[in-house]
């Protein structure tokens, strides 16, 4: 294989890794289906352990590695993220969900018995909680992020 140029960024990355003493070891990147997610992790040897010693192991241990890594990677992902002081109430998150099923307001309004000048303002806080313009996008959003089903206390 040949090798590669590293960009100036990943020069910046080994530079720091050197004067720290870390000289040897891998770094794992998850796959994603998006862009905009990335997942990586850098496995690091011990001080005086070469990278010809970390080859050794990652020949024995590498599979096994990886699998726990990316089954890390994929248990992380599907947590709920409320950012600090920013989560959807109970409401909120309920809105969100029937907008996902594709109801309408006055559907809404009748499933959760309340007016639809409430569930329009449950979903114009929700927005703004996840700072979005759309409830379409408040809907991608709080899914993405998990907030959609989770459990209750």
């Amino acid at each position: 294989m040949a090798k590669q140029e590293l960009s100036a960024e990943g020069q910046k990355v080994i530079e720091f890794n050197v004067g720290q003493g870390m000289t040897a070891g891998y770094t794992i990147s998850f796959h994603s289906i998006s862009r905009r997610f990335k997942g990586a992790i850098s496995l690091a040897a011990k001080r005086g352990v070469s990278q010809d010693q970390v080859d050794e192991m990652w020949e024995l241990h590498g599979e096994d590695i990886v699998l726990i890594n990316n089954i890390t990677h994929l248990k992380i992902l599907s947590l709920p993220y409320s950012p600090p002081n920013r989560g959807l109430t109970k409401r909120q998150r309920e809105a969100l969900q029937w907008v996902g099923d594709g109801k309408t307001t006055q559907d809404i309004a009748l499933l959760m018995g309340l007016t639809t000048a409430t569930v329009e303002k449950h979903l114009r806080l929700a927005r703004d909680a996840l700072s979005v313009e759309t409830t379409a996008q408040a809907v991608l959003k709080a899914a993405l992020q998990n907030q959609m089903f989770v459990m209750e206390a």
